[in-house]
């Protein structure tokens, strides 16, 4: 997971996909990957197979909401992904990715 720049709250799509967002979450970018999250967010602020939004607007992981979930194999970390973005929803936080 990625901390945003709050200013990603005001974007059109992600105000629909967070009708409930609480604005005093932080915006948060869910994803998954097979290489270790730093590389992966390397790769992304360097426009290498990047989330333009993490590219954009990524200021940094958030370990502490996702090492306990590493490592998984690839099937529960598919399904992992989905459940964790729309429970952060549930949450109040706007979430971007997570599909």
């Amino acid at each position: 997971m990625v901390l945003l720049d709050e200013c990603v709250a005001d974007n059109v799509k992600v105000r629909k996909a967070n009708p409930n967002r609480d604005a005093s979450k932080p915006c948060v970018y869910v994803g998954m990957s097979g290489l270790e999250p730093a590389h992966r967010f390397e790769n992304h602020k360097a426009g290498r197979k990047a989330a333009r939004v993490v590219q954009r607007y990524g200021i940094r992981l958030l370990p502490e909401l996702f090492e306990c979930f590493n490592p998984m194999p690839f099937e529960a970390a598919v399904q992992m992904e989905r459940e964790l973005a729309e429970e952060l929803r549930s949450q109040g936080y706007p979430v971007t990715g997570g599909t």
